[in-house]
């Protein structure tokens, strides 16, 4: 099966960067701030759908953070 393994840091990095905060990003992405949060924690992986409306909000290209890996 595969999951979603997520950049954390660049993620963060990135998100920061272009003066996006985690309210801001949840509210465009319709996820909750505790989820993008967690996503940046490591302690949440996104669903495909979510992965690239992250990707498509902050305006870079998927792959720069998100990879498929096989998991459990």
């Amino acid at each position: 099966m595969l999951k979603i393994k997520t950049d954390r840091a660049k993620l963060a990095e990135l998100r920061i960067r272009k003066g996006v905060s985690i309210a801001d990003l949840a509210k465009k992405v319709g996820v909750s701030k505790e989820s993008i949060y967690a996503i940046e924690k490591g302690r949440f992986n996104p669903s495909p759908a979510t992965a690239k409306k992250i990707a498509e909000e902050l305006d870079i290209p998927y792959d720069d953070i998100f990879s498929l890996v096989e998991g459990e």
